[in-house]
């Protein structure tokens, strides 16, 4: 079976501490580049043993260099700025290093000037037995938060420039993957998740934006992005309502976006959100066409309680009344650790996790 597979996950996993602990001396200028590099090196391969020790056929380097699962790859692309998040909010979760999220603006023409993921793949490429993964940020990512106010007019009075000169930069970072041998593919999304959600979609209309127009934008850009890749390149999408040390920022079923979301944007597969009742039921599923496939995220990354293996498979038999059961896979409902902090749970509790993913998927499917 190719990628979507039936027992899959969505990338990050909790850093270990020998990466946290140095992660924080490489910030505070206490070790060099190459001594941090080092480090995440031998934690990588020593996770990627473990994870495919669970049964995963998907394997990703948990993320363990970045400290935002957007932030990172994002300010890498020329035109964009990354600026806040070094004064902690006294009013958020503030994390041992006193950092809270930053915000990103495009302040100038946006290009891909160099490779961003490509150095890091060939590392995991090169300590995997099964299927390499990379995830990177959904293009959305880098107008949702601001809109039109955080784009720097001069640079972009047009906004259909914007959109394609954004496309392009995607373009080239994924063909340099690509040739270096990438074979599947995931874009992490909260934007089209957050038009779920009455108070996001609020706050979209006040900023001068559509909601309902968005969820079109964003699939056309999307497409621009990926739409005549080679035929044996898997791209999937995750949906995300936001997942920073086991909080969320959104709420609301998939109906908004669903007709949009699974038939007009060219992916192979989706990732969606299901631990909870803040994503709604699985009648949007009705929309999703015979040749994609959907991976449910039915095991929580927020909480370290384990799921029950008997409710887990009740509740893939409720999502096959909405399509089919062939077309289906499952996972946690997002990463471990979108942020270098990580959620609230140890590391015994994220593996029991993965291998409950796994023996479901066996269970549910058979011979996997």
């Amino acid at each position: 079976m190719n990628p979507p597979f039936r027992a899959d996950h969505v990338g990050s996993l909790l850093r270990t501490p020998e990466v946290k602990t140095n992660r924080l001396r490489w910030k505070k200028g206490e070790i060099p580049t190459e001594e941090l590099r080092a480090i995440e090196d031998a934690a990588i391969a020593a996770t990627v043993k473990k994870l495919e020790s669970t049964g995963m056929r998907a394997i990703t380097d948990g993320e363990f260099r970045r400290d935002y699962f957007h932030l990172d790859f994002l300010k890498e692309l020329d035109g964009v700025t990354v600026s806040g998040g070094i004064e902690a909010n006294p009013n958020a979760k503030v994390a041992e290093d006193g950092f809270t999220p930053p915000k990103l603006s495009v302040t100038g023409k946006l290009k891909h000037i160099k490779d961003i993921q490509v150095a890091d793949y060939n590392y995991l490429k090169s300590v995997v037995s099964q299927t390499p993964k990379v995830s990177i940020p959904s293009p959305t990512m880098v107008h949702f938060r601001g809109g039109r106010k955080s784009i720097d007019i001069e640079s972009y009075p047009d906004m259909d420039q914007f959109f394609e000169d954004l496309a392009q930069a995607y373009r080239e970072e994924i063909d340099h993957l690509y040739q270096a041998g990438l074979r599947y593919l995931q874009l992490d999304d909260t934007n089209l998740a957050y038009l779920c959600d009455p108070k996001m979609r609020a706050a979209a209309a006040e900023r001068g934006e559509d909601p309902n127009d968005l969820p079109r934008t964003y699939a056309a850009l999307i497409n621009s992005v990926i739409d005549g890749r080679p035929d044996d390149l898997t791209v999937a999408i995750h949906l995300c309502r936001g997942n920073y040390r086991s909080t969320w920022f959104a709420e609301g079923g998939y109906e908004p976006v669903a007709e949009i979301l699974f038939n007009s944007i060219n992916v192979d597969g989706y990732f969606l959100e299901y631990d909870d009742e803040r994503s709604g039921d699985f009648s949007p599923l009705r929309f999703v066409p015979d040749h994609k496939m959907v991976i449910l995220g039915i095991i929580s990354s927020k909480v370290p309680q384990l799921e029950d293996m008997d409710d887990l498979c009740r509740r893939i038999d409720e999502a096959a009344q909405y399509m089919a059961l062939d077309n289906m896979g499952v996972s946690p409902q997002c990463g471990f650790s979108s942020t270098h902090h990580g959620n609230e749970l140890t590391h015994d509790d994220q593996w029991r996790k993965m291998e409950l993913v796994v023996d479901t998927a066996r269970k549910v499917w058979g011979g996997y």
